[in-house]
């Protein structure tokens, strides 16, 4: 949940927009996706289940530093500027593009995005999954958990994106997502 009866965020700088594109365009999306050049996600060492590809830049997680990927395709244009348009942003602010396939038992730790990132901007396509959040207390976590519906968006800025850590559970059936983000702002 992102929102209560008087429609209060849950979890402050988390924005949910349900049905941000139709079924046909998800069904393109997903196919899109398990066109491109997927490879398993690679971190210090470590292979992932997921398996990604990036646009515009990536993050390698071996040399620990961004890097240029090839240019964002002209088919995830329009759904950059839908996104854009949610999040109020200018879709040029929207530089990197991921794309990840979630075979079944595939999930993704809990982590925080790399603080060279501002905005943090999803997709959710296939299999609803849950995005759960914690932040380290005294004494403990406190934790929320939103849903992420087939076709909906996300928005994570503030504190959502910079205080509170988020994962998703493994799941039984595909799940493709496509995570836009914009570079941080510079003091």
């Amino acid at each position: 949940m992102t929102s209560d009866l008087f429609d209060t965020p849950i979890l402050p700088g988390l924005r949910m927009q349900p049905d941000l594109i139709d079924q046909a365009e998800e069904q393109m999306l997903i196919a899109r996706i398990d066109a491109a050049d997927l490879t398993p996600f690679r971190f210090q060492g470590w292979t992932g289940k997921r398996l990604t590809t990036s646009f515009g830049w990536s993050y390698d997680f071996e040399v620990g530093r961004p890097i240029e990927a090839p240019p964002i395709p002209d088919w995830l244009r329009p759904f950059r500027e839908r996104v854009a348009v949610f999040g109020q942003l200018d879709p040029e602010d929207l530089i990197q593009v991921l794309l990840i396939r979630y075979d079944p038992g595939a999930g993704i730790g809990w982590h925080r995005d790399r603080p060279i990132y501002g905005h943090v901007l999803g997709l959710s396509l296939g299999e609803p999954a849950i995005m759960r959040f914690r932040r380290r207390r005294a004494g403990g976590f406190e934790r929320a958990a939103a849903p992420l519906e087939p076709r909906a968006a996300y928005h994570l800025s503030g504190p959502a994106r910079h205080e509170w850590e988020h994962s998703i559970v493994a799941l039984e059936r595909p799940r493709w997502s496509i995570t836009f983000r914009s570079l941080a702002a510079r003091p």
